[in-house]
């Protein structure tokens, strides 16, 4: 493993470690809050992706590990530990998260801007969609049995076309129109794709799908 990997690694765990701190202690008396500045915040992420060298490191080392953590932390663990964050929302909504980051990791190693839009529009997008459509959520429609509201939707258009613009802002392929075109029609898809998908597997269907989406209209 080369040296970068080495601090790649050290840098993920520590700034997970962290954000798992503020969710499960300071903010353990707001579950919901808790679970959504956690899913929310882990998406940065996607600035520390350029200091990895090697696929293996980013996939297996810095993002494959959270598969069991995240499950060991969920309410379907044999260990029972009690954590805020898996309790509000679906159980096994952080399992899905971890997964994504892994596939997206290992599929578009050599295109961390695919990544970036993979978990830019599930983090922010899906959380603020999420948050947002709970706590001020009054237009309600319903689409397979999913009940979502229109605050929460337009949030999440919102939030992933805002996250996606930084992000390829900062991996430096945001320039001409066709890339603007591109932005706004994968925020839509990615809207569409989390409103008609049930419950926690939007962690795996928006990340993936959203960088299938860009992949195909970037190239």
């Amino acid at each position: 493993m080369m040296k970068s990997d080495v601090l790649g690694v050290i840098l993920v765990y520590a700034y997970v470690a962290i954000l798992l701190l503020i969710s499960e202690k300071i903010l353990k008396k707001y579950p919901l809050l808790s679970r959504k500045f956690l899913h929310i915040m882990v998406g940065n992420i996607i600035f520390l992706l350029p200091i990895f060298e090697t696929r293996w490191a980013m996939a297996f080392i810095a993002a494959a590990p959270f598969i069991l953590i995240t499950f060991l932390l969920s309410p379907y663990s044999p260990l029972k530990i009690p954590s805020t964050a898996s309790m509000a929302g679906h159980g096994l909504g952080l399992v899905y998260y971890s997964i994504s980051w892994t596939l997206l990791a290992f599929l578009f190693f050599q295109r961390p801007e695919i990544i970036a839009v993979g978990i830019g529009a599930m983090s922010y997008g899906d959380g603020f969609a999420s948050l947002i459509g709970k706590k001020i959520g009054k237009r309600k429609y319903i689409i397979g049995g999913n009940t979502k509201s229109i605050e929460g939707s337009l949030s999440m258009f919102f939030a992933t076309l805002i996250i996606l613009f930084i992000s390829l802002l900062y991996y430096q392929v945001l320039g001409d129109f066709h890339s603007i075109v591109t932005l706004v029609v994968v925020s839509l898809g990615a809207t569409a794709v989390e409103g008609i998908t049930p419950k926690g597997l939007d962690n795996l269907s928006v990340s993936l799908l959203s960088a299938l989406m860009y992949y195909a209209l970037a190239g």
